[in-house]
């Protein structure tokens, strides 16, 4: 590469640096004018608003079903105490919900017994109280025993939907068992 070549070759890229010099300042001006603190606050308020605005669609409008049962279970002195909660975490109310628990001894012989009914459980409602509470007085707590939880309702639709859990339970003096049925979409 001659000499003449060298010099017309650093005379464009001065150019070409020139240009490109001109053009970030002539952008740095128009963005900071476009761009102000207030403009910045304002979309990420509206960001903010949108992403709640998709959370509250998934959670509250899409139709899903989601059941909990909480089981607790104790050793009193005199006996056994089993609580439950009845949680409906979806977006559509149950019908016709029914929740039965037994007490069985190792034998599979029933010891005690509680029966739940309700007509329904709107979306996102949890219940609990003296009617989902079981006491079986009089049983050894040095024993196995079995609790078995059987949950029956209607879903949107009129489909009838039924879980059945056990538990062994004698080992601990306070256990907590979550029953969860699959989720289901639509």
């Amino acid at each position: 590469m001659g000499l003449l070549e060298k010099v017309a070759s650093r005379n464009s890229e001065d150019k070409d640096s020139e240009v490109a010099h001109v053009i970030l300042e002539r952008l740095g001006e128009g963005a900071t004018a476009v761009i102000t603190p207030t403009r910045v606050v304002f979309a990420s308020i509206t960001a903010f608003l949108i992403l709640s605005a998709s959370l509250f669609v998934l959670v509250w409008v899409i139709p899903y079903d989601n059941v909990d049962v909480d089981i607790v279970y104790m050793q009193a002195g005199s006996g056994h105490v089993v609580l439950a909660e009845l949680d409906n975490k979806g977006s559509r109310t149950l019908e016709e919900v029914t929740l039965t628990m037994r007490f069985l001894d190792s034998d599979g012989i029933e010891k005690g017994r509680s029966d739940f009914a309700i007509g329904e459980l709107p979306a996102h409602t949890s219940i609990a109280g003296d009617d989902l509470e079981m006491i079986v007085a009089g049983q050894s707590v040095w024993e196995q025993y079995t609790i078995e939880v059987i949950l029956n309702y209607q879903y949107y639709g009129g489909g009838d939907a039924s879980e059945r859990w056990t538990h062994e339970v004698g080992d601990w003096t306070r256990e907590v068992f979550v029953d969860e049925v699959p989720f289901s979409l639509f």
